[in-house]
């Protein structure tokens, strides 16, 4: 059975009343719209804030979502996304921890001595910094592209977008990623392996 049937059939349980349908969707969903929340908030209790907020809308509008425009998955991340934006239009940005957007398992150094640590840090840090420099809608188009793994397609509808937009927001991000990265990058690389 596919997410989205899985999806169908539980939001049919909840329209019937049935409270344990609520939490299973809420578990289907709830780690991967959090990933992406932190992913565009960068504060952990935002992040956990919008979860709810995005919960308690989806689950007050059940009877609204078409499973002919979109899939579950896909209404829920726009919600999310939609969220977000008023999140981070209120606050400044804080710093990130850019491997825990990406889930990046960035291998960890043949030494474990304090220097090669920080270089991997320093690592981190470059990509951290690289992605709060992006704009706003090309951050969101490369996390949830690489983040969450959506389609083209996907994307722009989450973004209210045509799915060539999607897919040249997420090429400029790279661009931008790279062009910010570059006059560090062979740097910390060198650093990071040299342990």
């Amino acid at each position: 059975m596919s997410e989205q049937e899985q999806a169908l059939g539980l939001i049919a349980r909840c329209l019937q009343g049935e409270q344990i349908a609520y939490t299973e969707l809420y578990e289907l969903y709830a780690a991967g719209i959090y990933r992406l929340c932190y992913s565009l908030v960068f504060h952990k209790q935002d992040a956990e804030d919008v979860v709810q907020e995005v919960f308690v809308y989806a689950f007050k509008n059940l009877k609204r979502y078409d499973s002919d425009k979109s899939a579950f998955k896909t209404w829920l991340y726009t919600i999310a996304v939609s969220r977000c934006r008023n999140t981070y239009r209120r606050k400044r940005l804080p710093q990130i921890d850019f491997s825990q957007i990406f889930q990046l398992n960035i291998p960890a150094p043949q030494s474990e001595t304090p220097e090669a640590a920080l270089a991997q840090r320093n690592v981190q840090d470059a990509l951290t910094e690289a992605l709060i420099e992006l704009p706003l809608n090309l951050r969101e188009a490369v996390v949830l592209r690489y983040g969450h793994g959506l389609t083209y397609r996907e994307i722009a509808d989450v973004m209210n977008c045509p799915a060539k937009t999607a897919e040249s927001r997420v090429r400029l991000a790279h661009q931008r990623l790279r062009k910010l990265l570059q006059s560090q990058g062979q740097g910390l690389l060198e650093e990071l392996l040299s342990f």
